[in-house]
């Protein structure tokens, strides 16, 4: 249960920033054009070298000196994304050389002591004599790279990676880490704080345990978790001072990204919104166990059928993650907030499960004996074997003939056949499908 690093891209407009970022995460995210300022906020993506996997932010170019209002706020989106990244990289155009502005951010870096990786881009003939001027920056080694070539970025991203490693693995002692995210005003807080007042909770008074503001360790049943409460992530038209609000929804992420079983929490009393769709979308697209507390349950009119009716509409809104698990709670009264850690161990361990091949093969065996897979335009599709490639969240790759050509329905029912095979309530299950180029 390591850590997943954040790494942060800053520089001045137009020094191949974006270019690099698409590059890296594989899919074109950021837009990329000769024009300063094209990148206003920052974006952010999982990137993965070397079996590492991080997240990777793109940011806006620096205008040190600019009193446009736009690059004002550019500025102060590039600062969020250092404060909240682990590894920096300071690029600059290896072209144009040297320019005061570099200066200026050169300073501003190494007042955040983070680990900052001075990338001279644009170097497309790859001499690495012509970054010899920026050692002026005072940032140490320059990894000169030419992003439009692919020249030197493997080396980069070693380095990257090492100061991963330089920065050591997370506490074992934080054990298992829990986020609680959703809107703002849903009883996040109150949920944490109820947790926390249980009997046989020890919230830990070892100074320097708390990394985060946000981050509670402590024991239960001997067993320890780690909590995390989160800001509410609003709607951005909602959105005044959005400066700290990105702040706050950054933070949320990164708290995501390095839970083991994310709780998300939805206000009961009034209908679902769009919003908390969208919390629990992303949560589901990072693959992480996820408990859906419906609080505030105290504050509804109900009688014998309006949980079941709740429940029903809730579940078709939510359509895109039936494995999810709902407890309806109330942080006032602490209504099932006793269920909640028991639940959190379940999904958890539903998530890490491990399927011998010989037992997953049956399984296959058998639903592929039920409803072999519809052969298109007269194209068959044999599913030859089936094996476990991953866990967290449990990852069934499948090798077949013609697999670019199996329908979405089928791989459907396939997880279905799964899911009734094995308990893997609470987490998602990713399948993949790959030719196998044999004869059978």
């Amino acid at each position: 249960m390591s850590k997943k690093y954040t790494v942060a891209v800053v520089g001045r407009p137009n020094v191949g920033k974006s270019s690099f970022f698409n590059k890296i995460c594989g899919r074109r995210i950021s837009i990329v054009k000769d024009v300063p300022g094209v990148t206003r906020d920052r974006i952010y993506a999982s990137a993965e070298w070397c079996g590492r996997t991080f997240t990777m932010i793109d940011t806006g170019g620096i205008e040190i000196k600019s009193r446009d209002t736009m690059f004002r706020h550019i500025r102060e989106q590039a600062e969020i994304a250092m404060e909240v990244s682990d590894v920096i990289l300071f690029f600059v155009d290896g072209k144009e050389g040297l320019l005061p502005e570099d200066f200026d951010i050169a300073e501003i870096l190494r007042h955040t002591r983070k680990p900052v990786l001075l990338v001279v881009n644009k170097l497309d003939n790859y001499n690495v004599e012509d970054s010899y001027d920026f050692y002026q920056l005072g940032l140490g080694q320059p990894y000169p790279i030419s992003c439009e070539q692919s020249l030197g970025l493997g080396d980069l991203l070693d380095a990257v990676v090492s100061n991963f490693d330089s920065q050591g693995a997370q506490s074992e002692d934080e054990g298992l880490k829990i986020a609680l995210v959703g809107k703002p005003n849903v009883g996040k807080s109150s949920i944490v704080n109820k947790i926390l007042g249980f009997n046989r909770v020890i919230v830990s008074d070892v100074a320097g345990t708390t990394r985060d503001a946000i981050d509670t360790p402590f024991t239960y049943n001997k067993s320890k978790y780690t909590i995390i409460d989160t800001a509410g992530m609003r709607r951005k038209r909602a959105i005044e001072d959005e400066t700290v609000e990105d702040y706050s929804v950054m933070r949320t992420i990164s708290a995501i990204d390095r839970a083991d079983v994310v709780i998300s929490v939805v206000d009961a009393s009034e209908e679902i919104s769009e919003q908390d769709i969208r919390v629990i979308g992303y949560v589901h697209e990072q693959g992480k166990p996820n408990i859906v507390l419906l609080n505030k349950w105290d504050k509804v009119e109900k009688d014998s059928y309006t949980a079941d009716e709740y429940l029903k509409k809730l579940k078709s809104q939510l359509d895109f993650m039936d494995y999810a698990q709902y407890v309806f709670v109330s942080a006032l009264t602490g209504l099932r907030l006793d269920r909640v850690l028991p639940l959190v161990d379940t999904v958890f361990a539903n998530a890490v499960r491990r399927v011998t091949p010989g037992i997953l093969n049956e399984v296959v065996g058998e639903a592929v004996a039920a409803n072999e897979p519809p052969s298109p335009s007269g194209r068959r599709i044999k599913i030859a074997y089936a094996s476990q490639t991953g866990t967290l969240p449990p990852e069934f790759t499948f090798f077949c003939t013609n697999a670019e050509l199996l329908h979405f329905s089928y791989q459907r029912y396939l997880e279905n056949c799964l899911r009734r095979a094995f308990d893997f309530s609470g987490t998602p299950i990713k399948l993949v499908f790959k030719n196998k180029q044999e004869k059978l």
